[in-house]
């Protein structure tokens, strides 16, 4: 079984040779761009690339606002902030996830509470979610959520789109606007992805997406934080060292950060956008081929959530066991093959392992089951 996948994917690259999880893909006009912004000499933290970016980022997630930053974590660090999160408060979040999440977090002084994700989302659940806060806390007279344990406040929700299939956030939206909590996104791996129509990152208060190397589209490292006027402008302030707009003085008027993604980085997002539905159609019949390989097979091709159009950022298959799962991992690594187990759970980490948490059945289950498979764009889409 685990030699026909191999040859499945070396016929999928054309290749012999190893083959990666996700490589980046430099088909258009990245050269040109990244070579304009040196001519211009603005490639540092402002410049003509960045403000294209931006904008043609909000454009097509149809956020109001977009703005840069330096990396995801740095984006979703400064969307808990304008969430309102404050030193000993509770986020509410999934431990299946990467671990930028949660230390994000844990920047703002705030402590993550895990709560168990859906199976047929790898996303953050719903009900799950409604289960532990009728449990555990309550809604004051003064409308904040609070653990009835200590009565800390529990000020927001981060569920993040695992591989780039959407959460289910008709039900997200629901329990967060029942229980008084801000609902923030990462969507760092759904760039491209659609839930019911709506670009991920666009549903809740907030939102944030990643560019790193291995994402769907790079700007080297970079981020975006997705947001309405009011919060955006925020966003920018903060993200820009919280300095007021002045020909000369240095007047900062709170405490800020250096998390401007560079004009050098924009230049090279730009560039990789404008090819962005075609990595996208590509990843998408890639996984319809990884999907009928699959049909017979004792390993399960995840697939899109119902209503959705997700990227299909990393392909994944659900292990009949965790030996299944490490006997995939060594045949195709050791074939030249590169796969990848999930992630760890959060609490299994040793810096959040006392960190409150509710039953995390299905998460424990996918843990020990999936594995991700090479998902770059098909040759067919990189010629030149």
């Amino acid at each position: 079984m685990f030699d026909r996948l191999i040859r499945f994917a070396r016929e999928q690259y054309r290749s012999n040779d190893f083959i990666p999880l996700h490589a980046p893909v430099f088909a258009g006009h990245e050269r040109a761009y990244v070579a304009d912004t040196i001519a211009s000499t603005f490639v540092s933290s402002v410049g003509a690339y960045v403000d294209r970016f931006e904008r043609e980022m909000a454009a097509y997630t149809g956020s109001p606002r977009a703005v840069a930053t330096v990396n995801g974590t740095a984006a979703l660090h400064v969307a808990l902030r304008l969430a309102g999160v404050q030193p000993g408060e509770l986020v509410v979040t999934q431990p299946l996830t990467f671990v930028a999440t949660c230390n994000a977090i844990t920047y703002c002084n705030a402590e993550p509470v895990f709560i168990d994700v859906d199976r047929h989302t790898l996303g953050l659940s719903p009900s799950a979610m409604e289960a532990w806060l009728t449990e555990s806390a309550q809604v004051g007279d003064d409308g904040l959520c609070r653990a009835k344990s200590d009565g800390k406040v529990i000020r927001a929700c981060v569920p993040m789109h695992t591989f780039g299939h959407p959460a289910d956030l008709d039900g997200l939206v629901e329990v967060c606007a029942r229980w008084n909590i801000c609902l923030v996104e990462d969507a760092a791996e759904s760039l491209g992805s659609f839930y019911k129509g709506r670009h991920t990152g666009t549903l809740g208060a907030l939102g944030t997406l990643s560019f790193n190397g291995n994402k769907i589209i790079t700007t080297g490292g970079g981020g975006m934080i997705l947001a309405n006027e009011t919060l955006g402008t925020r966003a920018k302030h903060l993200t820009t060292t919280a300095k007021q707009p002045h020909p000369y003085e240095y007047v900062h008027d709170e405490l800020g950060y250096n998390y401007r993604l560079p004009n050098l980085n924009a230049a090279l997002g730009c560039a990789q956008l404008e090819q962005l539905e075609a990595f996208i159609a590509s990843k998408r019949e890639l996984a319809a081929r990884y999907s009928e390989h699959f049909e017979h097979s004792e390993l399960q091709f995840v697939t899109e959530p119902a209503d959705c159009r997700s990227n299909y950022w990393l392909n994944a298959v659900i292990c009949d066991s965790k030996e299944q799962r490490d006997a995939l991992l060594k045949a195709t690594n050791d074939s030249g093959v590169m796969t990848r187990p999930i992630w760890a759970l959060m609490n299994h980490l040793t810096m959040y392992a006392n960190c409150r948490r509710g039953e995390l059945a299905n998460a424990e289950w996918l843990e020990a089951r999936v594995v991700n498979l090479p998902s770059s764009v098909l040759p067919k889409e990189i010629s030149a």
